[in-house]
C-alpha cells in the first residue's frame, strides 16, 4: 500500500515537471509585478505560475484549517452544554422525585443545586415553587415564580401556576389581571376563561361572569362539557335576576325566570324567585300557581314552605289543607307530603290527622329529630304525657344509660360508642365528648356554701 502511493507522488511529480518544463518552453517571456511605484518584481511566467499556485494552495489549506478549527471548538463547546443539560437534568429529575415523595428538604437541597449550575432553567423555579408552597411558604414560592415569569414572560404553565397561586392566597385581583393577560394573548383560552369566571362568581361579580361563561360556550360548541356549560349559563342568568328581584327589577326577574324554566324545567331557584316575584308584585294567586306546579313536577319541600308562607301570611290555611288534600288523593304515598300535611294539621289543632300522617312516616321507617318532636307535641296536646316524654327523648336522643356520646373532631361525626379510628373519615384519635371544649373552657363561679343546720359553733 505504501509503495502504492510512493509511486502516485512520484507520478504526480513527474508530471508536473514535465507540465511545468513545457509550459516555461512555450512562454519563455518573464512577467513584471508592481508592487508600488518602486517596488517590483520581474519574474518568468512559469515560476510566477507556481508562486500562484502555491500561494493559492496555502490560503486554501489556511481557510480549511481555520474552518477545522472552528468546527472543532464548537463541537467541544456544544458538548460541555450538552453535558452540563444532562448533569443539571439528572440532579433536577432527582429533585422533582423527592417532591413527589414527600421528602421536601431533600428536593429542596437538589433542586437549589441544580439552580445553582443553570440559573436560566424555567422548570427548576418553578419546581422549586412547588417546594416552597408545600413547605406552606406563600410569599417565597410566588418570588420564584415570578423570577420564572421574568425568564418566559409568556410562558402558559409559568402564568397559570402564578395565577392559581395568587388566588389560593387570597390576591384575587392579582391574579384575575394575570388570567386577562392570558386572555390579551389568546382569547380563545378556555381554562383561563373558566379560572377568571369561578373567581367572578366566588366574587358576585355576576354579570362579567356570565359575559365569560357567553365566550367560553361560543369556543366549546361541541365535547362532554358542553351540557355542563350551558347550565353554568342558566345560573348565572338567574343570579343576575335575582339581583334585579332584590333591586326592584320584578318584571325583568319575571321574564328571565320563565325563560329559564322553559329551557331547564328541573333548575329548582328558577321556580322558586318566579313565584317570589309574583309574590312581590301582588299576584298571589300567580305565585301560589308556580309553587304547586313547583312540587309536583319536581318534589321539592322549598316549595311546600314558601305556599305554606304565602297562605298562612293570607289567613287561608284552607287553600293551603285543600292543595295538600288533593296532591295526597293523586300520591298517598308522598311521604314529604305527609310531613308537611301532617305539621298543619297539628298548627291548625286537627291533632288526630296530624297524628295519623306522623305516625305513617314513623312507621315507614323515617328517623329523624324534627319528626320525633312534632310526634311528642301532637301526644301532649291529647295530654298523653308519657307518650309525649318518649318522643322527646327520641328527639333528644336519650337512652335509659344517659349515654353522651361522641363526636369526631376532624368531620363532625357523631358516635354513641368510642373508637379509635372515626368510622367516617378514618382519622385515628378524634373522638370526644361534642361538648369538650365548652366544659374544659367553662371557669367554676363561687357561690356561696350552704351550711348545714347545727354546724355552728356557739
Amino acid at each position: 500500500m505504501i509503495m502504492i502511493l510512493i509511486a502516485l507522488l512520484v507520478l504526480t511529480f513527474i508530471v508536473f515537471a514535465v507540465g511545468f518544463l513545457y509550459f516555461w518552453g512555450v512562454n519563455p517571456g518573464d512577467i513584471t509585478i508592481f508592487l508600488t511605484n518602486d517596488l517590483s518584481y520581474t519574474l518568468p511566467a512559469a515560476i510566477m505560475l507556481v508562486c500562484v499556485l502555491l500561494v493559492g494552495l496555502l490560503i486554501g489549506n489556511g481557510v480549511h484549517f481555520l474552518s477545522a478549527f472552528l468546527y472543532s471548538f464548537r463541537h467541544w463547546k456544544g458538548g460541555r452544554r450538552l453535558k452540563k443539560a444532562e448533569e443539571v437534568g439528572s440532579i433536577y429529575r432527582s429533585g422533582v422525585g423527592r417532591l413527589l415523595s414527600g421528602d421536601l428538604k431533600q428536593a429542596r437541597t437538589l433542586l437549589k443545586k441544580a439552580l445553582d449550575r443553570d440559573p436560566q432553567r424555567v422548570d427548576i423555579y418553578l419546581a422549586m415553587a412547588s417546594v416552597a408552597l408545600q413547605e406552606g411558604n406563600t410569599p417565597e414560592g410566588i418570588e420564584l415564580l415570578q423570577q420564572a415569569r421574568k425568564l418566559d414572560p409568556q410562558g402558559l404553565e409559568v402564568l397559570f401556576k402564578l395565577a392559581t397561586t395568587f388566588e389560593e392566597s387570597g390576591r384575587r385581583e392579582e391574579s384575575m389581571a394575570i388570567y386577562k393577560e392570558l386572555l390579551e394573548g389568546d382569547a380563545n383560552n378556555r381554562k383561563a376563561m373558566r379560572a377568571l369566571r369561578d373567581i367572578q362568581i366566588d366574587l358576585g361579580s355576576w354579570q362579567d361572569a356570565l359575559t365569560l361563561q357567553k365566550r367560553i360556550l361560543k369556543t366549546s360548541k361541541s365535547g362532554s362539557k358542553v351540557e355542563t356549560e350551558k347550565k353554568i349559563l342558566l345560573q348565572l342568568r338567574y343570579e343576575i335576576a335575582h339581583s334585579d328581584l332584590a333591586d326592584g327589577g320584578r318584571d325583568q326577574a319575571i321574564e328571565v325566570c320563565r325563560d329559564i324554566i322553559k329551557k331547564d324545567a328541573t333548575f329548582t331557584p328558577a321556580r322558586v324567585t318566579l313565584g317570589d316575584a309574583y309574590h312581590q308584585a301582588g299576584r298571589d294567586t300567580d305565585a301560589a300557581k308556580v309553587y304547586q306546579d313547583g312540587y309536583k313536577a319536581l318534589k321539592k319541600s322549598v316549595f311546600l314552605a314558601r305556599l305554606e308562607d304565602l297562605y298562612i301570611n293570607a289567613e287561608d290555611p284552607a287553600a293551603l289543607l285543600a292543595f295538600y288534600r288533593s296532591q295526597m288523593q293523586v300520591d298517598s304515598e308522598d311521604m314529604l307530603l305527609k310531613l308537611y300535611l301532617g305539621r298543619l294539621c297539628l298548627r291548625l289543632e286537627m291533632v288526630d290527622e296530624a297524628m295519623e300522617h306522623l305516625t305513617d312516616l314513623e312507621t315507614s321507617g323515617v328517623d329523624f329529630t324534627k319528626l320525633h318532636l312534632l310526634l311528642a307535641e301532637a301526644q301532649r296536646r291529647r295530654n298523653n304525657t308519657e307518650e309525649a316524654i318518649v318522643e322527646y327523648q327520641k328527639a333528644l336522643s336519650i337512652d335509659g344509660h344517659l349515654l353522651l356520646g361522641f363526636v369526631c373532631e376532624a368531620c363532625g361525626a357523631r358516635l354513641t360508642e368510642w373508637h379509635s379510628r372515626c368510622p367516617e373519615c378514618k382519622t385515628w384519635d378524634s373522638l370526644v365528648l361534642p361538648e369538650r371544649k365548652q366544659i374544659q373552657d367553662a371557669k367554676l363561679i363561687e357561690t356561696p356554701k350552704m351550711i348545714p343546720h347545727g354546724s355552728l359553733e356557739g
